[in-house]
C-alpha cells in the first residue's frame, strides 16, 4: 500500500468521475516537455546536439498499470476501454489495478478507492476522466512512470484550450511522469499478431483512425510492433517515438502520420538518430496546402509550419515524405522488410510489352535507373524469348515462356545481371495459368536471391489464389496493386540506401564556441532595427563574404573622388536603414563613366530620398560586377526550426520564378552542394549559350558562411538577403553585389 503522504482521490474527481458517466473528455497542447538539456551538449546558438531518447520500455511493457475511472457498468464509455485495458495487460503480462472512488470491484478484479490506495507503485497510468489534470498532480506523488490522457476540448479547441493544455503540461513538468495525449486513444493499446516474422513497421499517428490502413497490413503477413497515437503532444510527442523506435532492434522502418510538428530541432535530432542507425522514417505530414494546414491546426493545435521548409528539412535528414496513407503502407512495407540493394538498376519484366513500356514510361520519369541489359545477356534471354521481342529492358517474353520451364530461366538470368538491383513485374490482370506460373517462379526466385523482386498485381478484384496465396504467402516478394505505388516506394528504397550510406551526423560538426566573425559582428547589430546596405555588407565582410569595392560618401564632391578610388564604371546607390527595394524607387544609377555623370547622379539621388522622405545614411560608390550568374542567398526565421538559409536565382528572377532551395543548419557542404542541383535554373551555373560555367565553389562557401552567420546570430538576426550574389565564372569567386538585414 502506498504511503498516506500521497493524499486521497478528491471529492472533486469523485463527482467528475460520476456525473460524466465515467467518460473522460477535456485536453491541451503545449510546446514543452522534461528535458535533460543541462546533460546535453549544445551548439553555438544553445541548441541541443544529440536527441534525449525516452526510455518507452515500460510505457509499451509496463509490469503494472492503473486505470483511473474504470468502470464495468453496462453502457458506460468508459466500460469497453477498461474491457480492452485488462486484455492488453494480460498479453503483455501486466499487473492491472482499477481505481475508482465507489465500486469495490471492477470486471472481477479489486477496485481502489484513490490514486494512494495503490498496492504498488505503477508504470502506467491510464486516465479515463474528464479533467486530466488535478489526477496528474495526485499522480506526482506516486513515482509513476507514464500516463495517458484520452481527454479532448484542449489545444484543438482554440485559445482556452491551449491554456489548459498549458496548464497540463506544466503539472507533468514538475510531476517528473510522461504523459501520452491528450486527445489521443487506445491505439496504443491494440492486440498485434505474434505469429509473423520479420522486421517490423512501428507506427505513429496524430490521428489514430489515420492509422488504420497500416494496422491493417498484419492482414497481410507485414508485422507490426508498436502503435504511438500522439495525439495533442502536451508531452511526449512524434520526435520522442521516432528517437525510441530507431533504437529497437526489431523495428525495420517507421511510419509516421503527422499534422504538426511540435518542435522542429527535436524533429531533426530524432531523424538523426533514425539516419545514423539506418531506419527509414515515412511520413504523412499533412499542410501543404493553405486548407490542410488550417485543418491541422483545428485538429491537433499545432502550427503546420512553412510547408517548403518542412519539405526540405524531411529531405535533409532522410525522412521519406509521401502523400497518400496507401503509400504509406506500400513504402514502409518495402522498407522494412526489404535487403540492402546490391544495384540501383531496375528491370521491368513483363508478359505484355505494352505493359513493359508503359511502367517504363512511368519509372524513368520518376527518376528510376532502368539500365539497358549488356548485348551478351540479351544474346542470353533470347534462348528463351523469341528474337523479335524486346530484352534490352524493358523485357519482353511474348506470354509464352512463363507457362514452362522457361519461365524462371529468364528471371533468375535478368537477376544474375551486376546492374540490376530491382527487378519488377507488372501482371496486370489475371491470365491462368501464365499469371499463376509467373507468381509462383517470383517467389521461387525470391528465395534464392538477395535482390528485390516486386510485383504489381493489377487485378482489380484481389481474390485471385496467385495473389492471396502465392504473392501475399511470401515474405520475400514486394506486392503492390498500382503502378504509382510501387514507383513510389522503390524509388524511397533505393534513394534511403544511397542516403544512409552516405550520411554523416551534420549535428557532429556543428560549431560549439563563437567564431571571430561572430564578435565582430555583434558590435554591427541593431536590436529591432534594419541596417542600411552598408552596414549589411559589413556584416558580411565580417564573415569573409567577398563585397565590391565601395564607398559611402555624403557629397557630390567625395562622390567623385570615391568613384576615382572605386574605378569606373560605378554604379550609385541611396544606403539607409529604411531602405529595402531601391530600385523601385529609382535610387539606384549603373553604368556610370564620368565625373558629370557623378555629380548628377548624386544629386538625382538625394532629392528622390529627399521626396520620398526616406532617411539616408549616405550615398554609395561601388565597383560594377557585370559578368557572372545572379544568385540570392539568405536567412529566414521559421516558427518550427529557427533559422533557414535559401538559396536560388537572383536578381528579378527571384520573384518571378521562385525558383530556391532551402536548408535548415547545422549541414555540410554536401547538402550546400546538393540545393544546388535542386534549382530547376541550375544549368545557368554550368555555362550556357557561351557563357562560362560558375564559380560554384565560391557559391558554395558563401552558403556555408551564411549559415555560420544563421547558427551564431539566429537569435539576434532575423532576416538576411544577399541578392544579388553575383557567381562569376569558374576561379574568379563570387561577390555580394546587395544586402538587407534586419536585426531582432
Amino acid at each position: 500500500m502506498l504511503g498516506s503522504t500521497h493524499g486521497t482521490l478528491t471529492t472533486d474527481f469523485r463527482a467528475r468521475v460520476e456525473a460524466c458517466g465515467e467518460t473522460p473528455r477535456t485536453a491541451v497542447h503545449s510546446s514543452a516537455a522534461p528535458s535533460a538539456a543541462d546533460a546535453i551538449p549544445v551548439d553555438v546558438s544553445g541548441r541541443p546536439l544529440h536527441a534525449d531518447v525516452p526510455d518507452l520500455d515500460r510505457f509499451f511493457r509496463p509490469e503494472s498499470v492503473a486505470v483511473i475511472g474504470a468502470s464495468d457498468a453496462e453502457g458506460r464509455p468508459n466500460t469497453g476501454i477498461t474491457r480492452q485495458l485488462i486484455a492488453w495487460a494480460d498479453r503483455v503480462g501486466a499487473r492491472i489495478h482499477p481505481v475508482h472512488p465507489t465500486r469495490p470491484t471492477v470486471f472481477g478484479l479489486a477496485c481502489h478507492a484513490s490514486v494512494a490506495d495503490l498496492p504498488e507503485q505503477v508504470d502506467l497510468a491510464v486516465l479515463l476522466v474528464s479533467d486530466p489534470l488535478p489526477v496528474i498532480e495526485e499522480l506526482a506523488d506516486t513515482k509513476v512512470k507514464f500516463a495517458v490522457a484520452f481527454a479532448s476540448g484542449f489545444a484543438e479547441t482554440g485559445g482556452a484550450g491551449a491554456a489548459a493544455q498549458e496548464r497540463l503540461a506544466a503539472a507533468v513538468r514538475r510531476s517528473g511522469l510522461r504523459l501520452l495525449g491528450p486527445n489521443t486513444n487506445l491505439n496504443a493499446f491494440e492486440e498485434f499478431r505474434d505469429d509473423l516474422d520479420g522486421p517490423a513497421i512501428a507506427l505513429i499517428t496524430q490521428s489514430g483512425h489515420q492509422g488504420r490502413p497500416v494496422y491493417t497490413l498484419q492482414e497481410l503477413g507485414i508485422r507490426l510492433s508498436h502503435w504511438a497515437p500522439t495525439g495533442n503532444e502536451a508531452d511526449l510527442e512524434t520526435s520522442d517515438f521516432i528517437s525510441y523506435f530507431a533504437e529497437q532492434p526489431e523495428v525495420g522502418a517507421i511510419a509516421c502520420y503527422v499534422e504538426g510538428l511540435k518542435d522542429g530541432r527535436s524533429f531533426l535530432l530524432a531523424a538523426d538518430r533514425a539516419a545514423r542507425n539506418g531506419v527509414p522514417v515515412v511520413a504523412v505530414k499533412v499542410g501543404r496546402t493553405e486548407a490542410g494546414a488550417r485543418m491541422a491546426a483545428s485538429h491537433t493545435g499545432k502550427l503546420t509550419g512553412a510547408d517548403t521548409v518542412v519539405d526540405a528539412a524531411m529531405r535533409q535528414f532522410g525522412v521519406i515524405r509521401v502523400d497518400g496513407l496507401d503509400e504509406l503502407q506500400d513504402t514502409a512495407a518495402l522498407l522494412a522488410r526489404a535487403r540492402r540493394p546490391e544495384a540501383d538498376g531496375v528491370v521491368v519484366y513483363s508478359i505484355s510489352g505494352g505493359t513493359g513500356a508503359h511502367f517504363s514510361d512511368l519509372a524513368t520519369e520518376a527518376g528510376l535507373t532502368l539500365p539497358t541489359l549488356s548485348q551478351a545477356k540479351q544474346d542470353e534471354l533470347h534462348q528463351w524469348i523469341p528474337p523479335y521481342l524486346n530484352v534490352a529492358n524493358p523485357v519482353d517474353n511474348g506470354g509464352h515462356p512463363v507457362g514452362d520451364w522457361r519461365g524462371r530461366k529468364i528471371i533468375d538470368a535478368i537477376l544474375a545481371d551486376p546492374s540490376v538491383g530491382v527487378l519488377i513485374c507488372p501482371i496486370t490482370g489475371p491470365f491462368p495459368p501464365m499469371s499463376d506460373k509467373l507468381a509462383q517462379d517470383l517467389v521461387d526466385a525470391a528465395e534464392q536471391t538477395d535482390k528485390l523482386i516486386c510485383v504489381i498485381w493489377g487485378s482489380p478484384v484481389g481474390t485471385e489464389d496467385a495473389y492471396r496465396t502465392t504473392l501475399l504467402g511470401s515474405s520475400r516478394v514486394a506486392t503492390f496493386r498500382t503502378f504509382g505505388n510501387c514507383i513510389t516506394a522503390v524509388r524511397a528504397y533505393l534513394g534511403h540506401h544511397r542516403f544512409t550510406a552516405r550520411y554523416r551526423s551534420p549535428f557532429e560538426d556543428a560549431p560549439r564556441t563563437p567564431s571571430p566573425s561572430y564578435r565582430k559582428a555583434q558590435a554591427l547589430m541593431r536590436p529591432g532595427q534594419q541596417l542600411s546596405e552598408h552596414a549589411a555588407k559589413q556584416l558580411l565582410r565580417a564573415y569573409g563574404i567577398r563585397v565590391p569595392r565601395e564607398q559611402l560618401v555624403t557629397s557630390a564632391a567625395a562622390a567623385v573622388r570615391a568613384a576615382g578610388l572605386v574605378g569606373y564604371p560605378v554604379v550609385m546607390k541611396a544606403s539607409g536603414p529604411q531602405l529595402g527595394h531601391k530600385t523601385e524607387l529609382g535610387l539606384v544609377k549603373i553604368g556610370l563613366t564620368s565625373a558629370s555623370q557623378i555629380r548628377d547622379a548624386y544629386r538625382e539621388l538625394t532629392d528622390i530620398a529627399r521626396y520620398e522622405n526616406v532617411p539616408l545614411d549616405g550615398i554609395l560608390v561601388c565597383q560594377m560586377v557585370e559578368r557572372g550568374v545572379e544568385m540570392v542567398v539568405g536567412v529566414t526565421q521559421d516558427d518550427l526550426f529557427g533559422p533557414t538559409v535559401t538559396v536560388g536565382l537572383g536578381g528579378v528572377l527571384v520573384e518571378v520564378l521562385h525558383d530556391a532551395a532551402v536548408r535548415v543548419p547545422p549541414f555540410g557542404e554536401d547538402q550546400a552542394r546538393a540545393m544546388l542541383t535542386e534549382l530547376r535554373g541550375h544549368a545557368l551555373l554550368e555555362g550556357v549559350r557561351g557563357a562560362p560555367p560558375a564559380d560554384v565553389d565560391a557559391l558554395v562557401e558563401v552558403v556555408l558562411r551564411i549559415q555560420r552567420m544563421a547558427l551564431e546570430l539566429g537569435d539576434e538576426l532575423s532576416e538576411l538577403d544577399i541578392n544579388p550574389l553575383m557567381v562569376l565564372p569558374r576561379g574568379q569567386g563570387a561577390v555580394a553585389l546587395d544586402a538587407l538585414a534586419i536585426c531582432r
